[in-house]
């Protein structure tokens, strides 16, 4: 009978550990649940649940709800566990870093770019990043996937395929590199430790894309292998910082950028290419375009945009004081434009079409709400510039109502238009991406 007792007693004690520990279980279950409900209710609220590019997609017949994922994204609340399983929750903020895709145990997430309702346009680009071109190679943020580490990776390893496939010939170079941003530098690490004969041309100054941001903005990046130099490790830097470690990794190398040098023309021969720049005309076995998506800054084509005060990018915004500033457009970099011109005692307005920011880091979503609230910086939703004029500028309201600013400097953030037409001219097919996967785990 004792024993009977004590067996009873015992499962009695083991129930109710596991009671205990089913109820405590359910009830982070429940809230973890609730929580990421009202995020994604939230984010709609906002305009934030819509993915604007590369953004993680879960297959959710394999995700176990680790929250791995979770944790591992740098910028924060992009996901969340609902009912057990990852959701998206504010994708619009997704900037493609991929550490969910690396951190997933049972590799239930995917990159994809573009949705069903808004397609993406990218070049045809093969798993060893050369197009429908054969010969012609493409690397970095013109391919899909942004971010510095991304490019870097992609730029050494478009440069290792086109080692594989080089054959021997009489031409001036077996590589010419177009674009001398985090792709294109890691391409030219890589095509030196290779020993290749190859130039890097560059259409404006080397850095790309990093060299137009303005000269106090704080790039987020991750971890990064640069080839010949080894791992940096940069989490939180400033421009020139980064500028400053690839200009010593390049001159450590003797690595030479003909800058201010753009590729007007790229000719398929028989078995090379003839490249036409601005300054001359070149020959080589191999090409890799490493160029940027924003390619021409977008204009809004009204009347005035032509005036000497139109600018579409602040690259000194510390030289700028005491100026009545109008900022055209909603994303991170006018906000951060309007936010920089603002601490330098500007009067700085933001028109912005749509009724709310929509697509904003966090940390700049609440930089500029609080700017709005305590009177920093005026913005203008619903409303588009129609007319700049010398001291003024008239801006369209809802209800087709008009209004005009006192103004003498105009900044035009409206993205760039991706040079679908250069491409096109090379031969490259462009098609729209609905939602496919860019990167995706080997079944």
């Amino acid at each position: 009978m004792e024993i009977i007792i004590e067996n009873i007693l015992a499962y009695g004690f083991i129930f109710i550990v596991l009671g205990i520990t089913l109820f405590f279980y359910y009830k982070r279950h429940t809230r973890k649940t609730t929580t990421t409900l009202s995020k994604i209710e939230k984010a709609i609220e906002l305009g934030f649940h819509e993915p604007l590019s590369l953004h993680p997609v879960v297959d959710t017949e394999t995700c176990v709800g680790s929250g791995a994922c979770v944790k591992a994204c740098p910028e924060k609340d992009i996901l969340g566990i609902l009912n057990g399983q990852a959701h998206l929750v504010n994708a619009s903020r997704c900037v493609g870093h991929g550490a969910c895709f690396n951190a997933c145990p049972v590799h239930a997430i995917s990159l994809c770019i573009g949705t069903e309702k808004r397609g993406v346009e990218l070049p045809h680009v093969s798993p060893n990043f050369e197009t429908n071109v054969p010969g012609l190679f493409i690397a970095g943020e013109i391919g899909g996937m942004g971010l510095i580490k991304n490019a870097v990776e992609q730029g050494n390893q478009a440069v290792e395929n086109i080692c594989k496939t080089l054959k021997p010939h009489n031409l001036e170079y077996d590589l010419i590199i177009i674009g001398a941003g985090p792709a294109g530098i890691s391409a030219g690490l890589t095509a030196a430790k290779n020993k290749l004969k190859f130039l890097i041309l560059e259409q404006d100054s080397f850095g790309g894309t990093v060299f137009n941001f303005p000269r106090a903005k704080i790039i987020m990046t991750n971890e990064m292998n640069l080839p010949l130099y080894g791992k940096v490790k940069l989490y939180e830097t400033s421009k020139s910082e980064l500028l400053q470690l690839w200009s010593d990794v390049l001159n450590k190398f003797q690595i030479k950028i003909n800058e201010q040098e753009k590729a007007e023309n790229i000719e398929k021969k028989e078995d090379h290419f003839l490249i036409k720049t601005t300054k001359g005309i070149y020959f080589s076995s191999k090409v890799l375009l490493a160029v940027g998506r924003r390619g021409s800054p977008r204009k809004l084509g009204i009347p005035g945009e032509e005036k000497e005060k139109v600018f579409y990018r602040l690259i000194e915004p510390e030289l700028i004081h005491n100026q009545k500033v109008l900022i055209a457009g909603g994303g991170d970099s006018a906000v951060e434009a309007a936010l920089m011109l603002a601490d330098e005692a500007n009067i700085v307005t933001v028109s912005y079409r749509s009724n709310a920011f929509s697509r904003l880091k966090p940390k700049n979503l609440d930089r500029i709400n609080e700017s709005i609230a305590n009177g920093r910086v005026n913005v203008i939703f619903n409303s588009n510039p129609i007319e700049i004029k010398d001291n003024t500028v008239v801006v369209s309201l809802e209800q087709k109502e008009q209004i005009e600013i006192e103004n003498n400097l105009v900044y035009i953030f409206a993205g760039g238009e991706l040079p679908t037409k250069f491409l096109e001219s090379i031969g490259v097919k462009i098609s729209v991406k609905h939602g496919e996967a860019i990167l995706k785990h080997e079944n």
